[in-house]
C-alpha cells in the first residue's frame, strides 16, 4: 500500500510562509472553506478567535497548506505550515531540496533572495552543485 505525504512546518507566520513557498515551488495554497469554518464557529466546535482573515478570506489561524495541485485530497504530497511559538535556532534535521531542472540556479537563487531568502553558501559533491538557502522565517532548503 503507498501512502501520501504531508511534511509539517512549525512557522511564527504560517500563512504568509504558505505564500512564499506556493510561489517558490509554483504549488498552490489550499483554498479555504470558509462555509464550513463558518458552521464550525456557529456550533461551538471552534472559536472566533481561532480564525482570521488572510488577503480577504476567512481561515483558520493556526494553518495553511501548500499543494503540488488543486485536489488536496487526491494523495499528493502537501506541506503544512502551522502556528509554532518560537523562532527557527538550530540547523534544521530534515530539509527539502527543489530542484530547478534546466534553470540556472544563480538567477533561481537571486530570484528568492529578492523574495526574502536568505542565501547560506555553496557546495558540490562530485559533479553536483547546490544553493543552501534559508526561507524568510529561516528553514533551510537547497537549490539544485
Amino acid at each position: 500500500m503507498a501512502y501520501s505525504l504531508q511534511i509539517v512546518v512549525d512557522a511564527l507566520k504560517p500563512h504568509e510562509l504558505a505564500d512564499w513557498w506556493a510561489e517558490t515551488l509554483g504549488w498552490a495554497v489550499e483554498a479555504s472553506d470558509e462555509a464550513f469554518i463558518r458552521s464550525m464557529v456557529d456550533q461551538g466546535f471552534a472559536s472566533a478567535d481561532q480564525t482570521m482573515r488572510h488577503h480577504g478570506v476567512l481561515v483558520w489561524k493556526d494553518g495553511q497548506a501548500v499543494t503540488a495541485g488543486p485536489d488536496a485530497g487526491s494523495g499528493q504530497p502537501r506541506i503544512l505550515f502551522q502556528s509554532g511559538d518560537r523562532e527557527k535556532a538550530d540547523k534544521n534535521r530534515i530539509h527539502w531540496d527543489v530542484r530547478v531542472g534546466g534553470e540556472d540556479k544563480a538567477e533561481v537563487r537571486q530570484r528568492l533572495e529578492a523574495r526574502g531568502a536568505t542565501f547560506l553558501w555553496e557546495a558540490s559533491q562530485g559533479p553536483h552543485a547546490w544553493f543552501t538557502m534559508a526561507d524568510p522565517e529561516g528553514n533551510e532548503f537547497c537549490i539544485s
